[in-house]
């Protein structure tokens, strides 16, 4: 057995923050990096650098302008498809397998600010997204099957994944018709959440902090809304995991820091 490094970044336009990307590569030195609103059509995704640095394996699914979802690999990724959600192309999901399990990497919709959904549309296409999606594992694939789920689910499910819990249970990404929405999709394939396996969910936990913040680091207003979830064939084999909140420190950040789990794979 060896080990393998996964991360998922919501970077917030590729392109944009490319010198940012490159050097986490050369940093974290993950196997694997999965990112979301790359915001970029395919024929634009700077898939030449990330090959130089030594990620020759990729999968791109992009839009021009919003959402897209990427996977970078430095092993062979086969299998490749996208799922498109809601009757819409828009780019919200990509998966591949990779190492012996089948990875998918999601951008769920945020769902706007009104958290109704008779009163905002964007509300009530999140919930019909996570429906659909939650459906489709159920119909598609079984616990038993060794996968990984990652990517920006845009919920923040527990009461210390968030800065305060009282006070953004009426706020999109914390209301209770989400969590029960997530925890409907977390339990119908036993899904185990791979951060929280290493941190209790006692101890406050965020990977996301807004802009609109003067300080976000002194503020610490945040929201756990990146994930990582594994079928149970792979819960044993998890043996670390992180959230990188110096990455929301850097010039020219994006509002979410990368998210990383360990794991043992075949030779």
């Amino acid at each position: 057995m060896t080990s393998l490094t996964v991360a998922t970044w919501n970077i917030n336009s590729v392109r944009l923050r490319l010198e940012s990307v490159l050097r986490f590569l050369s940093e974290a030195a993950p196997d694997v990096l999965c990112l979301q609103e790359i915001k970029t059509e395919d024929a634009n995704f700077p898939g030449a650098a990330f090959t130089q640095a030594g990620y020759p394996y990729q999968a791109v699914k992009g839009m021009k302008a919003y959402n897209g979802v990427a996977i970078l690999s430095r092993l062979p990724l086969t299998r490749t498809h996208t799922l498109e959600v809601c009757a819409r192309q828009d780019s919200r999901h990509i998966a591949a397998e990779v190492a012996g399990f089948e990875l998918h990497n999601l951008y769920v919709p945020a769902g706007g600010d009104i958290p109704d959904p008779e009163q905002n549309e964007k509300f009530a296409h999140k919930l019909r997204f996570l429906d659909e999606v939650t459906d489709w594992f159920a119909r598609n694939r079984s616990a038993d099957h060794p996968m990984m789920l990652v990517g920006d689910l845009n919920i923040a499910p527990l009461e210390q994944d968030v800065w305060s819990h009282k006070k953004l249970l009426d706020v999109v990404s914390h209301t209770p018709i989400e969590v029960a929405r997530m925890a409907a999709w977390q339990n119908g394939l036993s899904w185990v959440d791979a951060v929280r396996h290493f941190v209790p969910a006692d101890q406050k936990l965020y990977s996301w902090w807004s802009y609109r913040a003067k300080d976000w680091d002194l503020a610490d207003k945040g929201r756990r809304l990146d994930h990582i979830w594994v079928t149970p064939p792979l819960k044993d084999r998890l043996h670390g995991a992180d959230i990188l909140r110096p990455w929301r420190g850097i010039e020219k950040a994006s509002d979410h820091v990368p998210v990383l789990v360990r794991l043992t794979v075949p030779a």
